[in-house]
């Protein structure tokens, strides 16, 4: 994740590639666009919605962001079950991210639920680079414009925006808050991939990011 501002002397000024969902995606501004992770550019059958039947069998972990630390999810909602259930499991991976880092922890029971393959390797190793830093974040992230395909029963990519504006990176040890000036770069698109778990939790399990990306700045 990559706030309004860093320290410049840091290791993130190399990786800004590794933003809120760190799923191993280039932050690459040259190739602005909204296509799916994972989906066929070329020819792509019809997706089968996967079953939901599962998908309340899973023994989720309580997720509970810090006060001042807020997530919002506009219009998070298709009003298709098997879409929902893809997104909501999204939303709460985003949600762990935050979670992890604001605890300055990389093996907290959201990450590893939610995350998995080359998505977790990369999310635990973006942590590590906040603590290694010496920052968390205080603030509001604002997640919107989410698009759904379902590839087929047991995969699907999720396409968003995310809204830094107002989320501001914080001193761990003396909690002073840079409010530095919002800039295009505050707005992120991702582009991820999830696949279903036996009992029913659809992990993100790849992904790519671009930062200030047309589809997204406001």
């Amino acid at each position: 994740m990559k706030r309004r501002s860093l320290p410049v002397a840091t290791a993130f000024a190399a990786t800004a590639a590794l933003l809120l969902t760190a799923c191993g995606g280039g932050d690459d501004k040259s190739q602005d666009n909204d296509k799916i992770a994972g989906a066929d550019t070329e020819s792509s059958p019809a997706a089968t919605a996967p079953s939901t039947a599962a998908s309340g069998s899973a023994d989720r972990p309580e997720i509970t962001l810090p006060k001042g630390v807020e997530d919002v999810f506009e219009k998070w909602e298709t009003g298709d079950a098997a879409k929902d259930a893809v997104l909501s499991d999204a939303a709460r991976a985003q949600t762990a991210m935050n979670h992890a880092i604001t605890q300055g922890k990389t093996d907290t029971p959201g990450l590893t639920f939610y995350y998995e393959g080359k998505a977790l390797t990369t999310s635990v190793k973006w942590v590590q680079k906040w603590l290694d830093a010496g920052i968390t974040y205080t603030g509001t992230t604002r997640y919107f414009n989410p698009k759904v395909e379902l590839f087929d029963e047991k995969s699907a990519g999720v396409s968003f925006c995310a809204d830094e504006t107002k989320a501001y990176n914080k001193d761990r040890k003396t909690g002073k808050v840079d409010k530095a000036p919002a800039t295009d770069d505050s707005y992120v698109l991702y582009n991820t991939r999830l696949e279903k778990t036996e009992q029913g939790v659809w992990q993100t399990t790849d992904g790519t990011s671009v930062r200030g990306s047309e589809t997204c700045v406001q």
